[in-house]
């Protein structure tokens, strides 16, 4: 019997403490102070008004069985909300959003002039990860210090993804199951079918369908 402390106070003054069987959550943000980072050239900016005009980026993480993670890196489009790449694996190392972002460049040949933005994890803001943004004559856009309301768009949407692939609370088999389970959900489910009432209940691709349609 407790009485009137919390069971954690009780545990406390005795020295002790509870043990949890969930795993520790993984930190997907770790900035380098040593790091040359741009300005949000976001801040202040209108809403794109066309797909390929601002793509954000950001990584989250999904449960494997026995306390283990993998870590999915995805780049989006801020205008038709469509996922344009994305990358699983056990780790996220900077080839991680790199892997992700060549992908994205790659199928959708953006003019000059992208802004690409990402929160000022060391993966982003890498030399690597910049050197591939100027090369793509793309410009590099990076949140303020300590401001987690710059990057609630690049977030957006991962509770539900979680929610939707483990519905229970579940975890993966294995690596090669989450990304065949990812592989659907994002280009399938979320760019061909999930309707946002951002773009008018219509899907991201029937969004970017109907604009180029209205473009011709």
């Amino acid at each position: 019997m407790v009485g009137r402390y919390t069971l954690r106070t009780w545990l406390r003054r005795r020295g002790l403490r509870a043990l949890s069987t969930r795993p520790q959550r993984p930190r997907t943000t770790v900035a380098d102070p040593a790091a040359v980072v741009a300005e949000n050239l976001l801040l202040g900016q209108p809403a794109p008004t066309a797909p390929n005009q601002v793509w954000v980026g950001d990584i989250t993480y999904l449960p494997l069985v026995g306390g283990r993670w993998c870590y999915l890196a995805t780049w989006r489009d801020t205008c038709s909300r469509r996922v344009v790449g994305w990358q699983l694996d056990k780790h996220m190392p900077t080839e991680l959003v790199l892997n992700a972002l060549e992908q994205a460049l790659t199928l959708r040949q953006p003019a000059a002039g992208l802004i690409i933005y990402a929160d000022r994890g060391s993966q982003y803001t890498s030399a690597a990860c910049r050197t591939r943004i100027a090369k793509a004559l793309a410009l590099a856009s990076f949140s303020r210090p300590g401001n987690s309301y710059d990057n609630a768009q690049a977030e957006a949407g991962w509770s539900t993804l979680k929610t939707k692939l483990l519905p229970h609370g579940g975890t993966f088999a294995t690596l090669e199951e989450a990304r065949l389970e990812v592989a659907y959900y994002l280009d399938t489910y979320f760019n061909l079918d999930r309707r946002h009432s951002a773009l008018g209940y219509r899907s991201p691709h029937q969004f970017e369908r109907d604009f180029l349609t209205n473009l011709s």
